[in-house]
């Protein structure tokens, strides 16, 4: 009785980790088209709990598994709020996890989560040594207390941090000195009065001195880009048209799904005026992405979901759509025989535009009916043309047809469901993964045999040890060279 007991807890906590992790890969605590903002967060919020009290090593250690930034956040913010709760065998180790994660964070989401802990008003030991450690990484530390400034003092505060240089009359008495020799400090100061000097701070800064000194819009842009990242850029990519203002875009800076969600914001008519550029373009963002993350597949069949809910919602706009597209250009790349299947009749994937119900089980027919070795289906779950249509095709298919398993069928679903703790799956005939980029699919495929349940408990321990090792190892290396 109780080897059975233990086995049944071992298979509990294989799934448990497993649906936690399929969820920090899809779930941004933002709006989606079936389910709002708060319903997300407070969902993500219980599994984070539930996770954490209940398997806490395995917890931190999903820090390595590649989930996304929001979730990367959370596990930080969480495992300091409660660290006297690690054992002492485990503390190194989670030590190295939060640093290394928080370092490869965008900084100002590393900045954003060392500000809630002072909000939160966490402040034990470990927290401050975080704190002082990443203050001492940064590559520029002037940059950073200019752009985001109020973040810095809150955090040098917090942690009763010591500064050097100007740093500290910069941040915490800024009039004390009339000029400063560091000069970006100086641009600043002088930004104060002169509207000249805002365009050689960073954008968001510049941005509210613009607002101050009553510069006109179109104006501003346009001097101002040479100080604009490729996310800002693309963030006011719109407020450029609307001000007749041309904002120059290197697309082949830009990542496969970014570039793929940019594209579709486009106008129809711009699309197919400029469908050579673009089709290049996220043909090269593909081979870019298997480039840095190898996968070779043989033949491969895509059944992608265009139906009305891939519009996303407003705070994802046109997400899930944007998702699968970037994935039918990696797939197209990354097979030697490939053959995408939409959900509806698509003549140019590149002209896509979301529309009709969601009808998984014609194109799956046609996918599994066309010699694939591996389909993968890329949708929110949400099927209704008919209800349940494809999960008996899958049924069908895997019970009487394709025993051996021999065609491979993966469900990446973009989209967390809120009132299931998890994402929603087509079949139990099919594994269901979290993906929140086209470029994390390389590792979500290395991923489906756990969210398959095929792996117990000590092989996804394994699994995430491997994890960790790799990602320590390759942060220290990126620390060194940087």
């Amino acid at each position: 009785m109780s080897v059975h007991l233990e086995v049944r807890a071992a298979q509990v906590a294989q799934e448990d980790l497993v649906m936690f992790i399929n969820a920090c890969y899809s779930c941004s605590g933002q709006r989606e088209f079936y389910d709002d903002a708060y319903g997300q967060r407070v969902s993500i919020d219980f599994l984070h709990d539930y996770i954490l009290g209940n398997y806490r090593l395995l917890y931190a250690r999903t820090l390595a598994t590649g989930i996304n930034h929001f979730n990367q956040a959370q596990i930080i913010l969480k495992l300091l709020a409660t660290g006297k709760n690690t054992i002492s065998e485990h503390r190194q180790e989670e030590g190295a996890l939060i640093t290394a994660a928080l370092n490869a964070l965008p900084p100002q989401r590393a900045w954003g989560v060392l500000q809630e802990l002072q909000q939160r008003k966490i402040n034990n030991r470990r927290t401050r040594a975080i704190a002082r450690d990443y203050l001492a990484t940064r590559r520029d530390i002037n940059f950073d207390a200019v752009k985001y400034r109020s973040k810095v003092k809150a955090i040098i505060s917090h942690a009763h941090l010591k500064l050097y240089g100007e740093l500290p009359n910069f941040l915490f008495d800024f009039a004390k000195q009339k000029s400063y020799t560091t000069q970006l400090f100086e641009q600043f100061r002088k930004a104060q009065y002169s509207s000249d000097a805002i365009y050689n701070l960073p954008f968001t800064i510049a941005e509210g001195f613009a607002t101050k000194h009553k510069i006109k819009r179109e104006v501003f842009l346009e001097r101002i880009q040479k100080q604009m990242t490729l996310g800002e850029k693309l963030r006011y990519q719109g407020a450029s048209e609307r001000a007749d203002v041309d904002i120059n875009l290197d697309f082949g800076r830009l990542p496969l799904t970014k570039l793929a969600l940019y594209f579709l914001s486009l106008p129809q008519q711009t699309k197919k005026e400029q469908w050579d550029t673009f089709n290049r373009a996220l043909e090269k963002a593909a081979y870019l992405t298997l480039k840095k993350a190898p996968l070779q597949l043989g033949r491969v069949a895509a059944v992608l979901d265009c139906s009305y809910s891939s519009s996303g919602s407003s705070e994802k706009r046109r997400r899930p759509l944007g998702v699968a597209l970037a994935t039918h250009y990696l797939l197209r790349a990354a097979a030697k025989d490939y053959r995408a299947f939409w959900t509806v009749s698509v003549e140019d994937a590149l002209l896509i535009q979301p529309r009709g119900q969601t009808d998984l089980a014609t194109p799956l027919l046609a996918a599994l009916s066309s010699g694939a070795e591996t389909v993968i289906i890329i949708s929110d779950g949400c099927e209704n043309d008919p209800p349940n249509g494809a999960a008996e095709v899958l049924r069908v298919y895997r019970t009487k047809l394709e025993r051996l398993r021999k065609t491979s069928i993966i469900h990446c679903n973009p989209v967390f469901n809120a009132n299931s703790y998890s994402l929603r799956t087509i079949s139990p005939y099919t594994p269901t993964i979290g993906l929140r980029d086209a470029e994390d699919l390389p590792t979500m495929l290395g991923f489906a045999s756990l969210a398959e349940g095929s792996l117990t408990l000590s092989e996804l321990e394994a699994y995430l040890q491997q994890r960790v090792e790799q990602f320590l190892t390759h942060q220290s290396a990126t620390q060194y060279y940087s």
